[in-house]
């Protein structure tokens, strides 16, 4: 795995949520009191992009079947997700966010 600048820093206020490429994954990167997380982008219970979700109380939910996971760890929270997301730490450096994928 290589350190990989996906976003500045600026593109994303607290509570946003963006989808990104770091290499081959395609990873959604949450901003959450000022924290940043990156989980893979797509749904594991059916294709659909979690960038495209509603992100709360450190939560997304997918937007096609209210499936929400925990962007910290990528645990499925409830039906009809049963697995869960992979995530990525990240880092920031000066305006830089970095995702390691």
């Amino acid at each position: 795995m290589a350190w990989i600048k996906v976003a500045s820093a600026g593109q994303l206020q607290n509570g946003d949520v963006i989808g990104v490429h770091a290499g081959q994954a395609h990873i959604a990167l949450y901003r959450d009191d000022d924290s940043y997380f990156a989980t893979d982008n797509v749904c594991t219970h059916q294709y659909a992009l979690l960038s495209d979700g509603y992100l709360e109380d450190g939560c997304i939910e997918c937007p096609l079947h209210q499936a929400t996971f925990d962007i910290r760890t990528g645990k499925a929270q409830c039906a009809p997700a049963t697995k869960d997301l992979v995530t990525y730490p990240v880092k920031v450096e000066g305006d830089d966010v970095l995702v390691d994928a």
